[in-house]
C-alpha cells in the first residue's frame, strides 16, 4: 500500500456554540483537504498533506496536529502571514462558513513549491476545494495534476461566499470541467451540483462529469445518501445510515477520505457494484462524523465505524 498526496487548504475553524448560556466560538483545526488527509490516516492508510501554512501559533498547532495524526508534512511550505480563520455558524447541523485572512494563508503555495518526487510517487493525488480560487494554488494544483502517475481524485468543495459574482462562478465551472476531464474519481455534494449546474438533477450532473472524462462520479446527498455513476452502469442511489446528527462539518470530506483510503488498499473497483459497496461504507464513516462535533477531530477509525454500525 502506497500513499495519497492531498493538496489543498489547512486553516482554523471557529465553531459557533454556547458556554454557560453565552455564545462562544470553539476552535478546531480544519479545512476540507486537511480533513481528508486526517480521515485517510485514521482509516489506516498513508497521507501526505501539501499546502501553505502561516507562521503563527495557530499554524504550529496545525503542524503538531497533523504530525500526531501521522499525516506527512514534507510538501508544506511556510508563509509569513497569519493563519486563515473560518467562522462557522449553524442552521441545524449544517455549517455556514465565512473566511477571514488577507491574503489567505492557504493560498500561497506556488507551482515551484510542488515536490515533484512526492507527487510522482503517490498512488493517489487529491486536489480541490477553495485553493482552486487562488491563482497561485490553482497553478500548483495544475502542476501536481500533470505530474501524477497514480489515481487522480477531485472535489470542488464550493464555498459560495468566496465567489465574487457570476464571472467567478463561470471560471470555477471551467476549472471543475478541466479537472474532472482527467479524474479517476470526482466527489461533489448536492450543494456543489446545484450551484455549479443550477436546475440539473444530480444524476444528470454525474452523467455530465463522466462525459467530460471522469471515470467515476459520486454526488453526496446528505441524509439521503449518494448518487454513484460508474463506468458501464446507470447512476445508482446508495442510501445513508440513519444517525443522530449534531454537526455535519467534515462529513463530505470523510466520504472522500474513505474512498481514497480504499483506493490505496484495494485499487479501483472492477465492477460498478464495487463502487456501490465502497460508497456505502463511506456513508457510514460520514454518519459517524455527523454524530460528533468538529471536522478533523471527528474522523473515525475503521474499528469505530464497525462498532457503530455492527447491527
Amino acid at each position: 500500500m502506497g500513499y495519497a498526496v492531498v493538496l489543498g487548504e489547512a486553516l482554523v475553524d471557529l465553531l459557533d456554540t454556547e458556554c454557560g448560556g453565552a455564545p462562544v466560538y470553539r476552535q478546531a483545526i480544519g479545512g476540507g483537504p486537511l480533513n481528508v488527509a486526517v480521515g485517510i490516516a485514521r482509516l489506516g492508510a498513508a497521507a501526505q498533506f501539501v499546502g501553505s501554512l502561516g507562521d503563527d501559533a495557530l499554524a504550529g498547532r496545525i503542524r503538531d496536529f497533523l504530525a500526531a495524526e501521522r499525516v506527512g508534512l514534507a510538501g508544506t511550505v511556510t508563509a509569513a502571514v497569519p493563519t486563515t480563520l473560518a467562522v462557522a455558524t449553524f442552521a441545524g447541523a449544517e455549517p455556514d462558513f465565512r473566511f477571514y485572512g488577507d491574503p489567505p494563508s492557504y493560498s500561497l503555495l506556488t507551482p515551484d513549491d510542488v515536490d515533484v518526487a512526492l507527487v510522482e510517487g503517490a498512488d493517489v493525488l487529491y486536489c480541490g476545494s477553495i485553493v482552486l480560487l487562488a491563482p497561485a494554488t490553482l497553478a500548483a494544483a495544475r502542476r501536481a495534476w500533470s505530474l501524477a502517475r497514480g489515481l487522480r481524485v477531485f472535489d470542488p468543495n464550493v464555498r459560495p461566499r468566496l465567489l465574487a459574482g457570476p464571472e467567478a462562478l463561470a471560471g470555477l465551472r471551467g476549472v471543475v470541467a478541466e479537472f474532472a476531464a482527467g479524474a479517476h474519481l470526482v466527489k461533489l455534494s448536492t450543494a456543489d451540483a446545484e450551484l455549479l449546474y443550477p436546475g440539473e438533477p444530480v444524476e444528470s450532473v454525474a452523467a455530465y462529469l463522466r462525459e467530460l472524462g471522469a471515470a467515476t462520479v459520486v454526488v453526496t446527498l446528505g441524509a439521503a445518501g449518494a448518487v454513484v455513476a460508474a463506468a458501464g452502469a446507470d447512476p445508482v442511489r446508495v442510501p445513508a445510515p440513519k444517525v443522530d446528527a449534531v454537526d455535519a462539518t467534515g462529513a463530505g470530506d470523510s466520504v472522500m477520505a474513505a474512498l481514497v483510503a480504499d483506493l490505496l488498499t484495494d485499487g479501483e473497483p472492477v465492477e460498478p457494484a464495487g463502487w456501490h459497496e465502497r460508497v456505502a461504507f463511506a456513508l457510514r464513516v460520514a454518519g459517524l462524523v455527523c454524530e460528533r462535533p468538529g471536522g478533523a477531530v471527528a474522523m473515525p477509525t475503521r474499528a469505530e465505524v464497525r462498532q457503530r454500525f455492527s447491527g
